[in-house]
């Protein structure tokens, strides 16, 4: 009775009925008060005073809800202030929960953000195709053996893939079930082969700065092909088939309750299995990890050899755009906690959302110098 179709945690699973005889009692201009006692150590953020609010149709048992309620925390007492009378209880919110205003705000950035990345990325993929700039034999043969440029292609491909599968994830979540289980998978493997590729171009970079000369390897670019493409999709393939409520509708709590499809949508095609979730996460970290050793042995060398004012700024210059193109801004995820919450949640939808663009803005400017560079000793 009164449990919601998420199985939210009520306070000592204590509810309190307040009714009087004369009917329906709302919108009343003072409060009333109920106090509810524990003797636990609660996070004021997350035990919030609702309501229960019957649900509209048949089918539909109801949910909780904060409407119309104000919460107030004393030692071993959660004090609510209500307008009107019905069931009440204190609600346990997931840690981490944000209220709806931020979500909202969230969801606008990631959207925008990913649609910029999207974008870029596809006018430098097509750029990039069609370019018919004419070289001499010598250059183009060297061009060719030189791999770096596909797999910065490579990883754009990955980050569009997964821009747009993440924009479709949300208007497809209100669909049909198995078109939404598709679109998580594809959202989960676009993912899995981004980060892939992210340490691919982390491996690259070492082998350039480990081993500057006589760097061969047989079938180079098709074995990081199979690593970062081949692994992550056949994993999704087999979690989809031989699992397939791995993917599906996953709900977003917010901190006064789930009732909140109104100010944004609540609810988009993910990941449904925590095991997978966690699973995930291991391998985000460790390919995080990886990366973010490479960055450092990078910014040691740099600042080893640096030795005039501009050539410094100019190699930090290249230390943030390998740190978009090694996606080490994706390590803020594990920073969810205290008072870093919400400005973490904050700046890693806005670093992530724009990494595409981010590292479509760091190759146009490299590959001008390199042309500039080109142009000016053929002159000499």
């Amino acid at each position: 009775l009164l449990q919601d179709a998420h199985n939210s945690s009520v306070l000592n699973n204590d509810v309190l009925g307040a009714f009087l005889p004369s009917g329906h009692v709302a919108g009343l201009s003072r409060p009333v008060t109920i106090q509810f006692w524990h003797d636990r150590v609660l996070d004021t953020s997350n035990a919030t005073c609702v309501f229960w609010q019957p649900g509209a149709g048949a089918g539909s048992a109801g949910s909780w809800s904060g409407a119309g309620c104000n919460t107030t925390h004393r030692e071993g007492t959660v004090i609510c202030h209500c307008d009107h009378l019905t069931y009440f209880a204190v609600l346990l919110l997931p840690v981490g929960a944000l209220s709806p205003a931020q979500l909202a705000s969230l969801t606008h950035i990631s959207t925008i953000g990913c649609s910029l990345s999207a974008a870029a990325i596809l006018c430098t993929l097509l750029l990039c195709c069609f370019s018919s700039t004419p070289c001499p034999p010598p250059s183009c043969r060297q061009r060719l053996r030189d791999n770096t440029t596909r797999i910065h292609m490579h990883l754009l491909a990955a980050l569009l893939l997964l821009n747009c599968s993440f924009l479709l994830s949300t208007p497809l979540a209100t669909g049909a079930e198995g078109l939404c289980q598709v679109t998580a998978a594809l959202l989960h493997a676009s993912l899995l082969c981004a980060l892939a590729w992210m340490a691919a171009e982390a491996f690259h970079l070492l082998l350039l700065l480990v081993k500057v000369y006589n760097i061969y390897i047989q079938h180079y670019l098709l074995k990081l092909c199979l690593f970062a493409w081949g692994l992550p999709t056949l994993a999704v393939v087999a979690a989809f088939v031989f699992k397939g409520d791995t993917y599906g509708y996953h709900t977003i709590s917010t901190s006064e309750g789930y009732r909140n499809a109104t100010i944004v949508p609540s609810a988009r095609c993910w990941l449904t299995s925590p095991p997978a979730h966690y699973t995930t996460l291991c391998y985000a970290g460790l390919i995080l990890l990886f990366n973010m050793l490479v960055l450092g042995r990078v910014a040691m060398i740099l600042r080893r050899i640096q030795r005039q004012k501009a050539q410094a700024r100019k190699d930090w210059v290249t230390v943030l755009g390998l740190t978009c193109l090694l996606g080490t801004t994706w390590g803020l995820a594990f920073f969810r906690f205290g008072i870093f919450l919400i400005p973490q949640v904050y700046l890693f939808t806005i670093l992530n959302s724009l990494q595409g663009l981010f590292i479509c803005l760091w190759y146009a400017t490299v590959h001008r110098r390199s042309k500039q560079g080109s142009v000016s000793n053929t002159s000499r």
